[in-house]
């Protein structure tokens, strides 16, 4: 009973796994196929893929996802460092209270949070485009980047930058060479995980720009409603394998990082 238990398990587990991947394994492999065709195969090519790197629009928006995610990134992490900081310095209950605003916007739909900045760039009278991106980009990912830090920040000796201090170091490079070097590995997973995010993202980056500049994602989405051109299916299968990537760097730093905790 309890080997049958297991196989009931085991083959459950198998299910899910299967409907999550095979669609991505079928693009996949259509991204190689010769012909426009999804039902029939028509040989081994990677003219798809040649064609994705003339293909201009793809290439400018390919240019406006990396140059987003990058700077985005980067300032996140400078911002959630000094922010997760800040917060770990502070005394119980507002510590509890920043914890509580930190994780609101984890938790609350991206529709939500992608309408709310459309209406604020509106009633700003900012016009949309790559900047109101950027800052929605920076705006989701700085959390991400306190959360990552907090628990290094934690497994700190709480005294070693006050033992600095009293030794003469000024505030500033107490927090380059005591602080910084303790947390450093917090702080790249979570510039990391920041960049594999807006890199990802959809739903916010569709409300905060216009149709004039467009990210990999709104272009696809465009594009899928016109219908799928083989390009695509080249596109997204090179947008997963660099995520994967990504994902398993991030993973990989996490556990060797809970290793050593």
């Amino acid at each position: 009973m309890s080997k049958f238990i297991r196989f009931i398990k085991k083959s459950y587990l198998a299910l899910i796994l299967l409907f999550l991947y095979l669609p991505i394994g079928v693009l996949i492999v259509q991204s190689f196929n010769a012909g426009k065709s999804r039902a029939k195969w028509e040989g081994f090519s990677l003219h798809w893929y040649a064609d994705l790197f003339k293909d201009r629009a793809i290439m400018e928006a390919l240019q406006v996802t990396l140059g987003v995610a990058v700077i985005a990134a980067i300032v996140s992490t400078v911002l959630g460092t000094l922010a997760a900081i800040g917060i770990h310095s502070m005394k119980k209950r507002p510590q509890a209270f920043m914890m509580t605003l930190t994780n609101i916007p984890n938790t609350m739909p991206d529709i939500v949070t992608g309408i709310s900045l459309m209406l604020l760039f509106i009633f700003t009278k900012v016009e949309r485009g790559f900047v109101t991106m950027l800052l929605a980009h920076i705006t989701f990912d700085v959390p991400y980047v306190i959360l990552s830090v907090l628990p290094k920040l934690k497994q700190m000796n709480k005294h070693s930058y006050e033992a600095a201090l009293d030794l003469g170091a000024p505030p500033v490079y107490a927090l380059f060479h005591v602080i910084l070097p303790e947390i450093m590995p917090g702080v790249i997973t979570g510039a990391m995980l920041a960049f594999t995010l807006s890199l990802d993202d959809f739903v916010i980056s569709y409300f905060t720009t216009s149709p004039l500049v467009q990210n990999l994602s709104t272009l696809i989405y465009s594009a899928a409603r016109r219908g799928i051109e083989p390009t695509l299916n080249a596109l997204s299968a090179l947008m997963f394998i660099a995520l994967l990537i990504l994902l398993l760097i991030v993973n990989r730093r996490t556990a060797d990082n809970s290793k050593k905790a």
